[in-house]
């Protein structure tokens, strides 16, 4: 099992009362020590303002961050947990990460979902469309990635977006494309989107042991469209419930994700932000775990 850090932006709070300059530097810093611990990759939420409450601190934007990080890295993998659907057009998405790919040497991934967080849509100006809005729009954007990010021109047309011949040159360094990870719980609309348009399933805040009685599920919802469920790689964000505690409760959590058939799990070592050996400690506990660190 693979591991991934979402490096402090400051959605959750962690540099509040910081300034931004300090906390940039902290960012930048982290994402070296994520690379150098041997961790698989470095993922960013893709949100505007803090949680669970709106104030008025740091939150840096997803996608001009993690392409700064793009040049301050050579190996982990790049991308968002997961980018809504809803804030940008996703003719221009495909755009960026295709670019991003390149100016990565190849190490971009696209996440992409349907977005929830009410004040942010609202504050920011989009309105805050029903939920079949918001999965239309996620169906919409994974339409326009699949076609801009193969060869040729891409043309679609559905009821949030669409192009016409459309040009996405370059594509991107990676074959047969770039990664495409669909983020969600949803065992009807967001599993069947994942297994008719991405590479991975991204499963936030699931337990073990949900993932265990979620598996059937997804692999119905490949099943369905005649696609080999092992195909579809499983991830989780470890977000809530997490075990207070370092050294033994985590390292259990660890394994039993990865007895649950789980092939990533990325998470937010939010005490990262402060603490200089926080990083350290985790990697070491995923190395006890079994978990595949690199180095």
């Amino acid at each position: 099992m693979k591991v991934g850090i979402i490096v402090p932006q400051g959605w959750t709070g962690e540099y509040d009362g910081w300034d931004a300059a300090r906390a940039w530097a902290r960012t930048v810093a982290l994402a070296h020590e994520t690379e150098s611990l041997g961790f698989d990759s470095i993922w960013l939420f893709d949100h505007i303002q803090t949680e669970p409450v709106p104030t008025d601190e740091i939150t840096f934007e997803a996608f001009v961050t993690i392409s700064a990080l793009a040049a301050e890295t050579a190996r982990v993998r790049l991308g968002h947990l997961v980018l809504c659907a809803g804030y940008r057009n996703p003719a221009l998405v495909a755009k960026m990460i295709a670019t991003l790919d390149v100016v990565s040497g190849g190490r971009a991934e696209l996440g992409l979902g349907a977005g929830w967080k009410e004040d942010e849509f609202l504050a920011y100006g989009w309105g805050f469309p029903p939920l079949r809005t918001r999965m239309e729009s996620l169906e919409d954007a994974l339409e326009i990635a699949t076609r801009m990010l193969r060869p040729g021109r891409a043309t679609y047309s559905g009821p949030t977006a669409e192009v016409r011949d459309a040009i996405n040159v370059p594509r991107g360094l990676q074959q047969p494309r770039i990664p495409i990870l669909v983020g969600g719980n949803g065992p009807n609309r967001t599993w069947r989107l994942a297994a008719r348009f991405a590479d991975e399933l991204n499963l936030d805040w699931f337990s073990p042991e949900e993932v265990v009685e979620a598996r059937p599920v997804i692999d119905s919802r490949c099943a369905e469209i005649g696609r080999d469920p092992r195909t579809l790689r499983l991830s989780v964000n470890l977000g809530r419930p997490q075990p207070a505690e370092e050294g033994a409760p985590r390292v259990d959590l660890l394994r039993r994700y990865a007895d649950a058939g789980v092939d990533r799990v990325m998470t937010l070592v939010r005490a990262s932000a402060a603490d200089e050996g926080a990083l350290e400690r985790f990697a070491d506990d995923c190395v006890a775990a079994g978990a595949d660190l690199e180095g």
